[in-house]
């Protein structure tokens, strides 16, 4: 609730409330207290904290002409991770007054480069690049040196760095071994998509790695593929390749919740149970985990604090300072190899057919 009168009010509200003009209002409200009397001003900051009002920096900085426009291009917006890092972002960007100009790239290199000319056209002030993919505009603009900071992927094609936020992709596949050689799984299998991403090709080094230093030969590491960018289908894709080709594994590593929530699906066709049959455990720890897939045991990444790590990053973009990476922490979200029957009859029930 924003003050007592559980609404934002504006200055027109405070200022008849105070006896005052609006630009009196304004300028109290952004700090300017030497152009009114201590009793007015006194008065004025009271009302303000009564309502609870805070200044309009986006519009102000607009109208003064500054450029408070950040570009963010996003692959798949329908996928949830995509979105609650698009959410955070603009939450954090608003917050030091700039306005988010959200594209929605589709993973498809041609339309990532249409946005990042049109961008440019705009005069943004920086450009916070989820998940990007190698593509002939990108590696013209980062040799340029654009003010951009690189999400979730590290710079695809070896072009020139630019400041990254993400997590530790490879020790999110170790741990995800861990986990499954620690349950009695002796031969845990791998599910991923095309490796053209820095996330998805540490995640498969981590996973891989990890299984072979604790005794599993690499020849016997099964693993099931799909070229599909979409995960869901990517995930049903390639089970059903990997059980093809050898049969249900006891314990499966996927490389994304929504790769898992694909797995499952054929699973339920084949009368597999998840996770007494077939332990699973992916990668985002969806918040819907809890409500939808009790069977599966994912790493959480912290997408709730990632803007303001990439504010941070482009904050020292726009003050030409150098700036490590940020790895944010992750950690794993066990979850038992006996599932509750009745969660797990809701989430049949809820499948589509």
């Amino acid at each position: 609730m924003n003050g007592v009168h559980g609404r934002r009010a504006s200055l027109a509200t405070i200022a008849a409330r105070a006896g005052v003009s609006m630009s009196t209002v304004s300028r109290i409200a952004n700090g300017q207290l030497n152009r009114a009397n201590a009793e007015t001003v006194a008065r004025i900051q009271a009302l303000i904290d009564e309502y609870g009002y805070r200044p309009n920096s986006v519009g102000r900085a607009l109208r003064r002409g500054e450029s408070r426009l950040v570009a963010m291009l996003v692959p798949n917006l329908d996928n949830p991770a995509m979105a609650a890092i698009a959410s955070s972002t603009e939450a954090a960007l608003r917050s030091i007054g700039h306005v988010t100009l959200l594209c929605d790239t589709h993973d498809d290199p041609e339309i990532q480069d249409e946005y990042l000319a049109a961008m440019r056209a705009q005069s943004v002030r920086g450009y916070v690049l989820v998940s990007c993919v190698a593509s002939p505009g990108l590696a013209a603009f980062l040799k340029r040196g654009e003010p951009a900071v690189l999400v979730g992927r590290r710079q695809p094609g070896g072009f020139a760095a630019a400041p990254f936020v993400g997590i530790d992709d490879v020790g999110a596949g170790r741990e995800a071994a861990d986990f499954l050689l620690d349950a009695g799984v002796e031969r845990p299998a791998l599910l991923h998509s095309a490796l053209t991403s820095s996330a998805i090709a540490d995640r498969v080094t981590g996973f891989t790695t990890r299984l072979v230093e604790r005794g599993v030969p690499k020849s016997a590491i099964r693993v099931g593929r799909s070229e599909r960018r979409a995960h869901l289908e990517s995930g049903y894709e390639a089970i059903r390749r990997l059980v093809a080709d050898g049969g249900w594994p006891a314990g499966l590593m996927c490389v994304s919740d929504q790769m898992a929530y694909g797995a499952w699906r054929h699973a339920h066709e084949c009368g597999v149970a998840v996770p007494q049959d077939c332990l699973f455990t992916g990668v985002d720890e969806n918040p819907l985990n809890a409500w939808i897939a009790p069977w599966l045991t994912s790493v959480h990444v912290p997408y709730e604090n990632y803007g303001a790590a990439i504010v941070s990053q482009l904050e020292a973009r726009w003050a030409g300072e150098a700036s490590a990476d940020i790895l944010l922490p992750h950690r794993l979200v066990p979850r038992p190899r006996t599932s509750d029957r009745r969660a797990e009859a809701n989430a049949t029930a809820a499948s589509p057919d």
